[in-house]
């Protein structure tokens, strides 16, 4: 049997080896756009070990979260790539912020995530001397990665079970002819007995290629992150994240130590004119194009029109980006920020303007697609391997 995996992300590559490691005698095959592995959002990201604190319970990002962080920490240990498990404080700013931290919290123990406590503002600072806020949950279990060196792994592991990773391969047709599947691409043309497309960002053209009609459309998100001056880098020890505000739909800005050193702040969370595109205006006329003709997409924008605006201001404006850091250090100030690195998100967006809260992986007839990954896939993308893995073949 062959199984042609298509994205040479962090979940493809995870895929793949899940299926090396179910099926040995199988041939896999790794179709990569790029030149090289884990060039978009498997590297472009914030390098944390997310443990599901906040995913609903019984969803599968609690649960693949829960188990791959576990099973990342192992990976690691045994490939001796760079990592901690440093912690994390969730910081209720203020008073009318605490509910919302104690759900946290029952979700977190629910989830299965051992360790977690309630920090009174004392407790806190003798984790964070410079934290602002009145109470705060600590997440022991969190910590950071260097995701490039998980991604050099797993290829790694691939090619060691006899996979094949292609580069410079942009999948451009997918049809099902006499029983097998034949993957074109600008490196040639590949058969497979299975597809599984962990494509990321393009995962939803991939799927139309199939022959899938996806509701969802994946929408960018361009994150972009400052950098704590090296002189100020001691304002932050661990990880330092707000409270979820429920009328936003991502996780706010926050504090995060990095695996290489330094601390990155961030990220925006301002849509994107092109997939890959990792500068504020970067535009591509297609992505661009497809986006607009999305209904979906003006229904987000008639929902969250402050909060669209509010992250394209802070995104051009250091002062205003370091207003909402403040609410975690006070002491910030804009003069302590320098530009930083960005990355995209691809989300998965309804036709009525919603955004995809679980991860979301569909299949029929000898094919998988991975709809919906983004954050904590990186640190899941073990467990979502596994879970991809379990449904192909006979």
């Amino acid at each position: 049997m062959r199984a042609c995996v298509i994205g040479g992300g962090l979940v493809g590559l995870a895929t793949a080896r899940a299926i090396a490691r179910r099926h040995p005698s199988w041939r896999i095959r790794v179709l990569e756009k790029e030149g090289g592995v884990g060039r978009h959002q498997s590297t472009h990201n914030s390098g944390v070990l997310h443990c599901g604190l906040y995913y609903r319970p019984g969803s599968l990002k609690a649960r693949m979260a829960v188990e791959g962080i576990r099973s990342m920490l192992a990976f690691c240990e045994a490939h001796g790539v760079a990592h901690e498990r440093c912690g994390k404080l969730v910081v209720a700013a203020g008073e009318e912020e605490v509910p919302r931290l104690e759900e946290l919290l029952r979700r977190g123990r629910a989830n299965g995530l051992g360790g977690l406590r309630r920090l009174d503002a004392r407790q806190m600072r003798e984790i964070e001397p410079h934290v602002g806020g009145v109470a705060a949950a600590h997440v022991p279990e969190e910590g950071i990665v260097d995701f490039s060196g998980v991604c050099g792994a797993l290829a790694g592991e691939v090619a060691g079970a006899g996979g094949e990773i292609v580069t410079s391969a942009k999948v451009t047709s997918i049809r099902q002819r006499a029983g097998e599947w034949r993957v074109g691409s600008s490196a040639g043309e590949f058969a497979a007995d299975w597809i599984v497309n962990c494509a990321g960002l393009h995962s939803d053209r991939v799927a139309r290629l199939a022959g899938e009609e996806p509701a969802t459309r994946i929408v960018p998100f361009r994150g972009g992150y400052h950098k704590l001056r090296a002189d100020r880098v001691g304002l932050v020890r661990h990880l330092i994240y707000p409270v979820p505000d429920p009328a936003f739909p991502f996780l706010g800005v926050h504090f995060t130590r990095m695996i290489g050193g330094g601390v990155e702040a961030g990220p925006s969370a301002v849509l994107a004119f092109a997939r890959e595109g990792y500068r504020l205006w970067d535009v591509n006329v297609r992505d661009l194009a497809e986006a607009l003709a999305f209904p979906g997409l003006w229904r987000f924008l008639r929902r969250y029109p402050s909060m669209v605006r509010e992250e394209l201001w802070q995104a051009m404006s250091r002062e205003a980006f370091c207003g909402r850091l403040r609410r975690l250090i006070p002491e910030l100030r804009p003069g302590d920020l320098e530009p930083g690195p960005s990355g995209v998100r691809a989300q998965a967006m309804g036709p009525d303007g919603s955004l995809a809260q679980d991860f979301e992986i569909v299949g029929r007839d000898h094919a998988l697609h991975v709809l919906n990954a983004p954050s904590p896939a990186a640190t899941a993308c073990l467990a979502i391997g596994e879970h991809v893995a379990a449904a192909v073949g006979p």
